[in-house]
């Protein structure tokens, strides 16, 4: 790994990691998850005068409570479902027997892309709701109206003023084909998606800036990544959902068609001189297919063992994630475990390398989807 790119340990203490940085004279820090962010790391690298690409912890409560997301969207007019939020499980009950079905139950703290349940009927919603209210640490929920529409997710990278959107892409949150099975945190994205410019344009208009400009009337400057999860309803584009980070599997399609040098976006938005920075983009597109342990995502199989191929297909990059290295090679370490993403000229080229790249690997009993991006083929 070149000297200017190092992983940097994690032992789930962000102040720990803030002095190793120190100490190692780290100049940049980009933060990838969102656990990090919602425990204060940019704050603990910032007291210490280190830089960091990621939004401070008050600012990243936008994932951290989808219950705080709820109200702050209520409070400025972006448009989103329609919700309540509990931590008392008969108050849930209830209100879920005056809605009725289909309807929505949000775990409404970090569910690593897991915590959510779209309810097709009452028992349903009640289970999930009880699940969450009356477990050993009893959390809190939010439940929403169910909206329909295609799923669309726009990121932008924001110095606290300006604001860049990257090129939107779809993310396939279910496990099965044909969108079907548990939630899962991602099973493959398609970039770019063929959001309309107005739409777009849109989007930034009534969610991304209404949500900066709020978050800096109430004394919060945000800087980094806004992940907006979006339904494109019949009356126009709602929040599903904000993240405080880059999306996965979004990022691993988006990223490779980014020609623009990514450390300098990360500097000129941590310097706060973004406005003046253009973002080029490679022409074509990309396509991720996530490759998952067996039993993902409730009971994930680590251990088993994968091989990559010697050499890449044309076209094709592997992203390690739920991996370790064993002596005899690589094996499972976690639910989703490999991100292969196919990059071409075309949809139709990105698709058929993503596939070719899930062929060249030995994994067996791998789960993932045959349909990333058909939709769109």
């Amino acid at each position: 790994m070149a000297e200017w790119a190092r992983l940097i340990p994690w032992d789930g203490e962000v102040h720990h990691l803030a002095e190793w940085a120190l100490q190692e004279g780290i100049e940049l820090t980009l933060v990838g998850p969102e656990g990090p962010l919602v425990e204060g790391i940019a704050d603990a690298f910032a007291q210490r005068g280190l830089r960091v690409f990621g939004p401070t912890q008050r600012a990243a409560m936008i994932e951290g409570s989808k219950s705080f997301a709820k109200d702050l969207m209520r409070r400025y007019g972006i448009p989103t479902a329609q919700y309540r939020s509990f931590t008392e499980p008969l108050e849930a009950l209830e209100y879920l027997e005056t809605q009725g079905a289909p309807i929505v139950v949000k775990d409404s703290g970090l569910a690593a892309g897991k915590g959510v349940t779209v309810a097709t009927t009452l028992h349903q919603a009640k289970q999930a709701a009880l699940n969450i209210l009356s477990g050993p640490e009893p959390g809190e929920i939010v439940v929403e109206e169910f909206l329909s529409g295609p799923e669309v997710t726009v990121l932008a990278v924001t110095d606290g003023v300006s604001i860049k959107p990257l090129l939107p892409s779809q993310d396939h949150k279910r496990l099965g084909d044909g969108d079907t099975g548990p939630m899962t945190g991602g099973m493959g994205a398609v970039c770019p998606y063929p959001l309309p410019p107005q739409t777009l344009a849109q989007i930034e208009a009534e969610v991304l800036r209404p949500l900066l400009e709020g978050l800096r009337s109430e004394g919060v400057l945000y800087q980094g990544v806004i992940y907006a999860g979006l339904m494109l309803t019949a009356g126009g584009p709602k929040v599903l959902e904000f993240n405080a980070r880059f999306g996965d599997p979004e990022a691993q399609a988006i990223l490779p068609l980014l020609q623009t040098d990514l450390i300098e976006l990360a500097l000129a938005t941590v310097e706060g001189r973004l406005g003046g920075l253009e973002l080029v983009w490679h022409p074509g597109a990309a396509v991720c297919v996530v490759m998952a342990a067996p039993g993902y995502p409730n009971d994930p199989q680590k251990g088993l063992p994968l091989q990559l191929p010697a050499q890449a297909p044309e076209g094709v990059l592997y992203f390690q994630a739920g991996t370790r290295q064993d002596p005899n090679g690589l094996i499972t370490a976690g639910g989703r475990v490999l991100n292969v993403v196919g990059v071409g000229d075309t949809l139709a080229q990105a698709l058929d390398r993503a596939y070719q790249g899930v062929g060249a690997v030995r994994f067996e009993r791998a789960q993932y989807r045959w349909d990333i991006g058909r939709k769109l083929r």
